[in-house]
């Protein structure tokens, strides 16, 4: 919690929060005394109009979730852009983010990172989405429950193939704080050899695609087929294609083979 944020909410007239229960406790830590109300993914629209109607009478209203940030792969976004339409002034706080923060004590050396948040819980579904991803070269940061961390690193491997490294970070900036690194082959041995390895909500960071290497196949198909243009022989159109750009002899005789067939 910053100090800004504790600032916030014990000035504030009402805390809408995911869980009334789990921010009855905070506030009453840090001295706040708003009132509360729900404000989750079940009624989050309902609550929007809750919201609005407190800011119509000129009160204030702070958002809490239960971990990290709202809208975050949260409740909060369709409360945040309810609250923008009627006019009012949405004013974010920095807080606590579980992907930035894996990041940071991650090790992956990726310029740039996808955010995807939490796969589809069908087995069928999740395969797809992964499909989706697995030639992207940033680092992939996805969230998952414990129940299904054992499914989702299986079909993290199966996917991404075993080679590529996985960070495992759970119960992050609590008492069982874990951070685990290892190729994506073994993670599946490792969660299980210990089963409070399991336990907990989890951050899941996965090594971008590795550049594909250049073989010079496509620069040589361009070169090859300014040749034979130009009336070379095969053989010797495959060789000069070879010697400027470095692509494979065999290949591009092969190719040459197949350009002068379908002329």
């Amino acid at each position: 919690m910053t100090q800004r944020a504790i600032d916030v909410l014990r000035r504030v007239t009402w805390v809408a929060a995911e869980d009334t229960r789990h921010s009855a406790p905070l506030l009453k830590h840090f001295g706040c005394t708003a009132r509360l109300l729900a404000a989750h993914e079940h009624n989050e629209e309902a609550a929007a109009q809750q919201v609005i109607a407190r800011l119509a009478e000129g009160e204030s209203v702070a958002l809490v979730s239960d971990a990290g940030t709202p809208a975050i792969s949260d409740p909060g976004a369709r409360l945040v852009a309810r609250v923008r339409t009627a006019g009012f002034r949405v004013v974010p706080l920095p807080g606590p983010c579980a992907a930035v923060t894996a990041l940071s004590a991650s090790g992956l050396a990726e310029a740039h990172f996808l955010f995807y948040g939490f796969l589809p819980a069908r087995a069928r579904q999740r395969e797809d989405a992964l499909r989706g991803l697995v030639a992207l070269p940033y680092a992939l940061v996805f969230y998952e429950a414990p129940h299904r961390i054992l499914d989702t690193v299986a079909a993290l491997a199966a996917v991404f193939g075993p080679e590529r490294t996985l960070i495992m970070a759970r119960e992050l900036s609590k008492l069982f704080e874990t951070i685990h690194s290892c190729p994506l082959g073994e993670a599946h041995d490792w969660l299980s050899a210990e089963p409070n390895r399991q336990r907990g909500e989890f951050v899941l960071l996965v090594s971008g695609a590795p550049e594909a290497a250049d073989d010079g196949v496509g620069d040589g198909e361009r070169v090859l087929g300014l040749l034979l243009d130009e009336g070379l022989p095969v053989r010797q159109a495959a060789k000069l294609a070879h010697s400027i750009t470095g692509a494979g002899k065999n290949a591009m005789y092969e190719l040459a083979l197949k350009i002068r067939k379908n002329v």
